[in-house]
This record gives structure tokens, C-alpha cells and sequence, in this order.
């Protein structure tokens, strides 16, 4: 029988526990872009909790783009010596920890959120060098791995689906094309740094044209067989996609059972589980072995320590989505976060 705090092994790494927790926006951080107390202090008690693998807060890899201002950026002066505290600080309680990297516009001088099919060859050779760029500073600063934003609807997302990419060179057409930039980029990173490649995936989309379970199969090969090492797979969009959640956790259950099918790195599953008895649940009747959490992470990053206690624990996130839409890592519920809060 798998329990969700089984010490067990993710890849290279031994993990504390099953649960893997993803981050999202970034609300405490200096106007300047840098670290504050308060996020030390939160990914301190994230990694005490008896979490197995942290995910951090998105990084925009672009100042100007439409997250940039709720996210941390790699450009500043001092970011890889204060990511290199945070990064010693969680592994000094035995936590690997990856740095999630991403973009939703891209801009080019006075030209703002250009489409797939007008990216030229050139703005292709600069977004993957700004990412490989970004890549060995997160080796730099210590991350045991990055996680590449191919989920929910970012610049690479829309990129790699046939329903947003209608570009008719080498970068589109057939899944292996359009997979192409984000191929490429794997191979350096491979080639240059220690990290340990992690792509975050939708199962599926909504659009008709658009990405199939089938089709997000075969990019899982392909990231496979060109380096990544390991996979987590999301629902698109945002959480309030499913009006029935729990036919939306059974749909996701059952996509990321037919993934692991296929592939034979690591695959972590996407949250939406609230209480102890439903993830283990889920790890014993599918061949699911690791599980993400987000916002239950938001209202309280040490929420884990009580469950250990209990046997039998439940989230208190009220799933109300305010630090999704308003774009927090701070919960607007828990009067003790609220204290913290920092908005824009």
C-alpha cells in the first residue's frame, strides 16, 4: 500500500513524501524584484512540513510580460546570491527544490504579444537563449531543477498546439515541429547545467483543434526521449474549469494513468485533492505515485505537519481561487496570512 508521506524516490532524488508543492504568484517580494523575510520565512515552513519536492513561484522571464509584476524575475542584479540562500535553506531540511520558469507575451519593441506564426527564426534563437541564460543562473543559485511552463496557456503552451501554431517552417506543422523549440532548449540545458528537467503539461484542452490526450502522450515521448526528466500534467486553465470537480480529478486521474503508460519518467499529478484519505486514494487505485498542491499550500505552508499528527487531515483552503485571481502567495482567508499580504 502507498501513503502519501512514504519516503520514496523522485529520479535522482530521495523525497520525504509524496505531495509535491507547486507555486504560483510571488506577492511578497520587494518592488525591486527581490527576496523579502517573509519568503524565506514561508519556504522555510514549506520545507519543514514534510513535503517531498518544492516547486517555487512562477519566474517571468520577461519584465514586460503580463505576470512579470505578481512573479520574482531571474534579472535581477542580486538574484542568484538570494536564491542561493533560499535554495540552501530548504535543503538544509532534506528538500529538492526547482525553479518554475515561464512567459505568456511575447513583446518585441513596439510590437506587443505577437503571434506564433510572426515569431521569426531569430526571436526563436533569443527566447531560448534567454531561457538557457535563465537555466544556468538557476543552476548557479543552487535549484536542483527547473520546471519549463508548457501548461495551462503560457507562450510555450500555445506554441506546441496545433490550435494556436499555424506557422508552416520547421516549427510547425507535425507534433515533433512544434516541439521543436522547447527540444532544443531541453538539449542545451542538459548540456550545460546539473538541473533536472521537469515539463509541466495540460492532459488535454478545451479547443476543438487543440491538444488531445493522444497528442499530449506523444509530446510526453518526445520530451522523454530528448532529456526531460520527469512530467507534471495540469488541467488547462484555470481551477474553476470543471464545474463538476470531482468528474474533473477522475478525468485528470485517468489521463495521467494513461501518460504513465508510456513513459518512463516520474509523472506527478495535478492538485484538486483536499483531504488525506482522497490522495491516497488516488495512489492506490491508479498507477499514480506523486501528487501537486497548491493553493492548501497558500492558506497554510505547514498545513502537512498536522496532518502527520492526525491520520486522517482534510485542507482548510476554502478553494475560493482570491490568491489565483488576485494573483497572491498569500491567503485572503487564514487570518494569520492575511497579515502578510502585499498587494499590487
Amino acid at each position: 500500500m502507498k501513503d502519501l508521506f512514504d519516503y520514496c524516490k523522485f529520479g535522482e532524488f530521495k523525497l520525504n513524501s509524496r505531495i509535491v508543492r507547486t507555486g504560483l504568484w510571488e506577492s511578497e517580494r520587494e518592488k525591486s524584484g527581490n527576496f523579502t523575510p517573509e519568503i524565506y520565512d514561508r519556504y522555510e515552513n514549506l520545507a519543514a512540513s514534510g513535503v517531498g519536492l518544492i516547486i517555487t513561484e512562477l519566474f517571468s522571464l520577461y519584465p514586460r510580460d503580463v505576470f512579470s509584476k505578481y512573479s520574482n524575475t531571474v534579472n535581477h542584479v542580486r538574484f542568484v546570491r538570494e536564491a542561493k540562500d533560499l535554495t540552501d535553506l530548504v535543503h538544509d531540511y532534506g528538500v529538492p527544490i526547482f525553479a518554475q520558469l515561464g512567459f505568456v507575451q511575447f513583446n518585441k519593441k513596439t510590437e506587443q504579444n505577437i503571434k506564433i506564426e510572426d515569431v521569426t527564426i531569430e526571436d526563436i534563437r533569443k527566447i531560448q537563449t534567454d531561457f538557457i541564460i535563465a537555466a544556468q543562473k538557476f543552476d548557479y543559485a543552487g535549484f536542483d531543477g527547473i520546471q519549463i511552463a508548457l501548461g495551462n496557456y503560457y507562450f510555450l503552451t500555445r506554441f506546441i498546439n496545433p490550435y494556436f501554431n499555424k506557422r508552416e517552417d520547421k516549427y510547425g506543422g507535425s507534433t515533433l515541429n512544434r516541439l521543436r523549440i522547447v527540444l532544443e532548449i531541453i538539449k542545451v540545458i542538459k548540456n550545460t547545467t546539473n538541473l533536472h528537467i521537469n515539463c509541466r503539461l495540460n492532459a488535454f484542452d478545451i479547443q476543438k483543434g487543440g491538444m488531445t490526450l493522444e497528442e499530449t502522450i506523444e509530446i510526453a515521448k518526445l520530451l522523454e526521449k530528448h532529456g526531460a526528466d520527469s512530467l507534471q500534467i495540469t488541467r488547462p486553465r484555470s481551477p474553476q474549469y470543471f464545474s463538476n470537480e470531482n468528474y474533473g480529478k477522475k478525468l485528470l486521474a485517468s489521463a495521467c494513468n494513461d501518460i504513465i503508460d508510456n513513459v518512463d519518467i516520474p509523472v506527478i499529478m495535478g492538485g484538486g485533492l483536499k483531504t488525506q484519505r482522497q490522495i491516497n486514494n488516488v495512489l492506490n487505485k491508479t498507477k499514480v505515485d506523486f501528487i501537486s498542491m497548491q493553493r492548501p499550500f497558500v492558506y497554510d505552508p505547514s498545513f502537512l505537519v498536522d496532518w502527520q499528527i492526525e491520520g486522517d487531515g482534510e485542507v482548510k483552503c476554502r478553494t475560493c481561487n482570491n490568491c489565483y485571481w488576485k494573483k497572491t502567495s498569500t491567503c485572503f482567508i487564514n487570518p494569520k496570512a492575511q497579515l502578510n499580504v502585499n498587494p499590487y
